[in-house]
């Protein structure tokens, strides 16, 4: 039976490995019983961990990566994945399919990159519900929607979209990259 959807601020640790990914998978899925971008929710978290594990400073011996996840009823769902740093590697084949970060974009109403090599990476999702505000606006017809992006480049007014503590826009202060897709 699905819960009632109600407002959520969670963060948890885990161990940069592939079984780790799986628990951070069941952990979204868990939380977002019942909430319509469940599904889309728990394939970004999926992505992006396994990035984490795969391709940052992470997957070295004893790293870690969290998620953190929060939820406002009515309007959105967000996630995001913080990983140890380390090079930032762009793929220089495209397959024909979408990875990662390609995938994310294609689901979340919007995303982003924060952090740098030595502090970590944030990649965040936005996950806009059906009927929210945002979600009226990012299918209007005067707004098209916005393509993925695979690497990064400067947020849109040098600021990143990623909600702090009290749920507005973070000022990335720290001086690192920030983009958003």
């Amino acid at each position: 039976m699905a819960q009632a959807l109600r407002a959520l601020a969670v963060t948890a640790d885990f161990r940069a490995s592939a079984d780790q990914v799986r628990r951070a998978r069941n952990f979204v899925s868990r939380l977002l019983d019942g909430w319509p971008v469940a599904d889309d929710a728990v394939l970004c978290v999926s992505e992006l961990a396994s990035n984490s594990v795969l391709h940052s400073a992470s997957g070295e011996a004893g790293g870690t990566f969290s998620v953190q996840l929060k939820t406002v009823p009515g309007e959105y769902v967000w996630v995001e994945v913080r990983d140890q740093g380390g090079s930032w590697v762009q793929r220089d084949q495209y397959d024909g399919r979408p990875h990662g970060l390609d995938i994310v974009g294609l689901l979340a109403a919007d995303f982003g990159v924060d952090g740098d090599a030595q502090s970590g990476w944030i990649v965040w999702a936005r996950l806009d519900l059906p009927g929210s505000r945002a979600g009226r606006a990012a299918t209007s017809p005067d707004r098209g929607r916005e393509q993925s992006v695979t690497e990064p480049g400067p947020a849109v007014n040098g600021r990143p979209a990623r909600p702090d503590s009290a749920g507005g826009p973070a000022d990335s202060s720290r001086g690192g990259l920030s983009w958003r897709g």
